[in-house]
C-alpha cells in the first residue's frame, strides 16, 4: 500500500504522463484545462471561473480545487500565478491582497485540494508555452513576452533558456507610477482609454525596455494580443512586436509544462 501511494501521488489517474492540468490564476479570471504537455494542445474542455473578490488565498485555492473536480482530475497540478513565485513561493503580492506575500501556495494549495502543485509566474508560464508551440518557436537570442491583462507580466528567454521573473511591468515611468498601471489592459478598461492612446501607452512602456535590454523580439501575449490589428500601428519601436499565437491560453499550456518538467526531475 505504501508503495502504491508514492506512485499515485506523481502519476495522473489517466496514466498518459504527458497529459497534465494547467491551471492560470489572474486578476479577473481563474483558467484550467488538461493539456498534452509534448504538443501543447489542450484536450479537454477549457474551464473559467471569475477570481474571487477578495481574491485572498484560502477563496483562490477553494476556487482551484472546483476546476480541478470539474475536470474530474486526480493528478498533479501547474499553476501559473501573477507574482514572483520561488520554490512554489509568493515573494511578493503584486496585484492581489498582502496575504499572498510569502505564501507557500504550492503547500496552500494541496492543502485544499489533496495533490501536488507546481507554481511558476504567470508571464513565465506563458512564455515557457509560446517559445516551444508559438510565435517565439525557435527564435534565439533575447526574445520577451509581454502578457497584457490585469497587470504587465515579463517573461523572458535567452537562447532557449528561461531567465525567472523579470517584473519589467514593475518598473517607474515618467509619471512615477509603475508601468502596469499605466500601460496595462485594466488601465484601458478603467480609463476608457481608446485604442490609439493605449498602443501609445504599450508603446512607451515597449520602448523604455527595448532601450535598456534590446532584445531581438517582443512576443505580446493575453487576451489583448487578438486584437493587435486595433494598436499595432501606435506601436513604433525599432524591435519586431508580434502576437503570441497561443493567445490567452499560454499560461494553461506553460503551467501544464512546468509540471511535467517537475515531475520528470523528481523521477529521474
Amino acid at each position: 500500500m505504501e508503495f502504491w501511494s508514492t506512485f499515485i501521488k506523481f502519476v495522473p489517474i489517466n496514466r498518459n504522463l504527458m497529459e497534465l492540468l494547467g491551471i492560470d490564476i489572474g486578476g479577473s479570471g481563474i483558467k484550467g484545462a488538461i493539456v498534452d504537455a509534448e504538443t501543447g494542445k489542450l484536450v479537454s474542455k477549457r474551464i473559467r471561473i471569475a477570481t474571487p473578490k477578495p481574491s485572498k488565498p484560502v477563496p483562490v485555492a477553494m476556487t482551484v480545487n472546483e476546476i480541478i473536480k470539474n475536470l474530474n482530475w486526480e493528478g498533479p497540478v501547474g499553476v501559473s500565478f501573477p507574482t514572483v513565485i520561488k520554490n512554489g513561493k509568493a515573494l511578493l503580492n503584486s496585484n492581489f491582497p498582502k496575504s499572498w506575500k510569502n505564501t507557500q501556495i504550492d503547500d496552500l494549495f494541496k492543502e485544499h485540494c489533496h495533490r501536488d502543485f507546481y507554481v511558476l509566474n504567470d508571464a513565465d508560464a506563458a512564455a515557457m508555452a509560446v517559445m516551444k508551440f508559438g510565435a517565439g518557436k525557435g527564435k534565439k537570442g533575447l526574445i520577451i513576452t509581454i502578457t497584457v491583462g490585469t497587470g504587465l507580466g515579463s517573461g523572458v528567454f535567452f537562447n532557449g533558456q528561461l531567465l525567472p521573473n523579470f517584473e519589467l511591468g514593475r518598473i517607474y515611468g515618467k509619471e512615477g507610477d509603475i508601468m502596469e498601471s499605466f500601460a496595462a489592459d485594466s488601465a484601458r478598461k478603467r480609463e476608457k482609454l481608446d485604442y490609439k492612446e493605449f498602443g501609445r501607452r504599450l508603446n512607451f512602456f515597449l520602448f523604455h525596455v527595448e532601450q535598456t535590454m534590446h532584445p531581438e523580439l517582443f512576443i505580446i501575449g493575453g487576451g489583448i494580443s487578438k486584437k493587435m490589428e486595433k494598436f499595432k500601428k501606435y506601436i513604433k519601436i525599432d524591435t519586431p512586436v508580434i502576437p503570441a499565437l497561443l493567445l490567452n491560453d499560454a499560461g494553461i499550456i506553460g503551467a501544464a509544462m512546468f509540471a511535467l518538467e517537475n515531475i520528470k526531475q523528481l523521477e529521474s
